[in-house]
C-alpha cells in the first residue's frame, strides 16, 4: 500500500522557519517532521511513499538524494574519484517525489499524482504526527467499504469540525472554525480508494472542501476516531510543543519504537483464534 504525503504548501503561519526551508523539512529533534511522519507509517510496514512537492520542493528532493550519504559512513577517494559507503541507513523506503506546483491546492496535488496510484492508499499532511494505529485505521476503512476514511482527532479551536454518525461512523456534517473545545477535527491520516480522486475538479480544488463534502453527501466518507496523541505543526508554538516532547525522551508519536512487538502479538492472537475456530468446525 502506498502512502501519499502532501508536502507542497507555503507554511505561512510558520514563516520564521519556512522562509528558509519548506515546512515538511522543519526539524524536530534534528530530523524533518516529514521523516517523523514516514517513520510512523514505516513502523506498520508501509514503505512506498509518494510525496507531493511544491514550495521549495527542490530542497525535499535534495534531502532524499543526499539521505544515504548524510546517514552513512563514507570514504571519498579524491585522487581516484571514487566513493565507498560503509554503513547504510536502515529505512526500506521507496520515495517518489512529484512536483505538483507551488500554487496548487491540496486536492489538486492529489489529482496530479493519480497516475502513481492503482489501489487503496494512505494519505496525510506533511506537518502532523500522532500515535495513530495505522493497521486498525486501514482495517476500519476496509470494513466500511467506502471510498474515503478520515482520522478524526480532538483538538480545540481554529479548525473545522466533523460530525460523525454513532451508528456507522459516517461523516454527516462539518462546522467551520468552531471556538469550542473538544470537537472532532480532520487529523489527516486518510485511507482512500483511487476513485475518491474523481471528486477533485483540478488544481484549484481544496481536498478539505468540495471533495470531502461531496463524498459525505454520497455516503462515501467515514471516520476513524483516534483518541490518542495528535499534534500538527502549524505555528512556531506547535513546533516548540513537539520539540519539548522530543526532548522529554518519550515523544508519544514515536510508535516505531514499540509497534513491531504489538503487531507480532496481534497476529499471534489472530492465528490462535483462527486455530480455535477451525477446531470448533
Amino acid at each position: 500500500m502506498k502512502v501519499v504525503i502532501l508536502a507542497g504548501g507555503f507554511g505561512t503561519r510558520l514563516s520564521e522557519e519556512t522562509t528558509i526551508v519548506p515546512k515538511p523539512l522543519v526539524e524536530i529533534g534534528g530530523r524533518p517532521v516529514l521523516w517523523h511522519i514516514m517513520k510512523i507509517y514505516s513502523a506498520y510496514g508501509l514503505n512506498d511513499f509518494v510525496i507531493c512537492c511544491g514550495y521549495k520542493g527542490h530542497m525535499i528532493k535534495t534531502y532524499f538524494s543526499d539521505y544515504m550519504i548524510q546517514n552513512s559512513d563514507v570514504t571519498f577517494d579524491l585522487e581516484h574519484d571514487t566513493m565507498a559507503v560503509h554503513r547504510t541507513p536502515s529505512e526500506k523506503w521507496r520515495v517518489t517525489l512529484v512536483d505538483t506546483g507551488e500554487q496548487t491546492m491540496t486536492g489538486g496535488r492529489l489529482k496530479r499524482v493519480r497516475r502513481y496510484l492503482d489501489d487503496t492508499f494512505c494519505m496525510t499532511y506533511g506537518d502532523g504526527v500522532g500515535d495513530v494505529d495505522i493497521e486498525s485505521l486501514v482495517a476500519s476503512h476496509k470494513r466500511h467499504q467506502k471510498l474515503a476514511t478520515v482520522t478524526a482527532v480532538q483538538q480545540p479551536g481554529r479548525f473545522g469540525t466533523l460530525s460523525i454518525s454513532s451508528e456507522d461512523s459516517a461523516v454527516v456534517g462539518f462546522r467551520e472554525k468552531s471556538a469550542a473545545d473538544g470537537h472532532l477535527i480532520n487529523g489527516g491520516f486518510f485511507v482512500l480508494e483511487p476513485e475518491a480522486l474523481n471528486y477533485i475538479d483540478g488544481d484549484n480544488t481544496s481536498w478539505e472542501h468540495d471533495p470531502m463534502q461531496r463524498l459525505m453527501l454520497d455516503q462515501q466518507l467515514t471516520a476513524y476516531c483516534h483518541t490518542g496523541f495528535w499534534q500538527n505543526m502549524d505555528t512556531l508554538r506547535d513546533r516548540h510543543v513537539l520539540q519539548t516532547l522530543w526532548e522529554s525522551g518519550n515523544p508519544p508519536w514515536c510508535v516505531w519504537n514499540n509497534v513491531s512487538g504489538l503487531l507480532r502479538h496481534r497476529r499471534s492472537d489472530t492465528e490462535v483464534a483462527s486455530s480455535v475456530s477451525s477446531k470448533e468446525i
